[in-house]
């Protein structure tokens, strides 16, 4: 195992990337936004040779004593600490080369964490509010059928009031009404090819 290990970072250093930073790009927006498929397909599209997919509910599955439902109020201590080990993740998978694209409730209240990384670490954060319309995302969510996916009505419409009426500035929002995957990914990728969606 560990000779593969070396090897493996021998022909890292051949292709070009190991040492090399790539950065983080977060996919947020309510249930239903399309968060989950464009950061896949973004991640596997990466520019460079390395591209990583952090699925941010997957790490809610981790606590098995003691869980908030995150939507709660009581859940803010949970969802913090939560927040800042998946910011430390991306920083250190980020710095190894990945492109690492992360998606999930990630609003401007949680914004701190991922900005400390970035200033820490000195890497380029990104930051994209997939935003359809109300309509659309209760009918998106209320259709998924994932194991765990949300699609109570009344949570989502809660979300996506929270998400519409966050401080959150126009450039990082993009309108996915009537979109389709592939347009949504399109529209992504060109922005943040054309530097858009700084957030650090």
């Amino acid at each position: 195992m560990a000779q593969r290990g070396a090897a493996e970072v021998q022909r890292g250093r051949r292709v070009g990337y190991a040492g090399a930073m790539s950065r983080i790009v977060i996919v947020s927006g309510p249930p239903g936004a399309g968060k989950s498929t464009v950061a896949r397909r973004l991640a596997a599209e990466a520019p460079g040779p390395l591209g990583l997919h952090i699925h941010t509910d997957d790490i809610y599955t981790y606590v098995h004593r003691g869980y908030v439902l995150p939507w709660l109020p009581e859940s803010m201590h949970q969802n913090v600490t939560l927040m800042n080990a998946m910011a430390a993740q991306a920083a250190v998978c980020a710095k190894g080369g990945y492109e690492v694209l992360v998606d999930g409730i990630v609003g401007a209240w949680f914004f701190e964490p991922w900005l400390g990384a970035a200033r820490t670490h000195g890497l380029d954060l990104r930051y994209v509010m997939l935003l359809p319309d109300l309509e659309q995302a209760l009918a998106r969510g209320t259709a998924r059928t994932a194991p765990g996916a949300m699609t109570d009505p009344a949570v989502i419409e809660q979300m996506w009031r929270q998400f519409r009426d966050s401080a959150v500035a126009a450039h990082h929002v993009v309108d996915t009404t009537g979109q389709t995957a592939d347009q949504t990914v399109a529209a992504v990728a060109t922005g943040l090819a054309a530097g858009g969606f700084r957030l650090a």
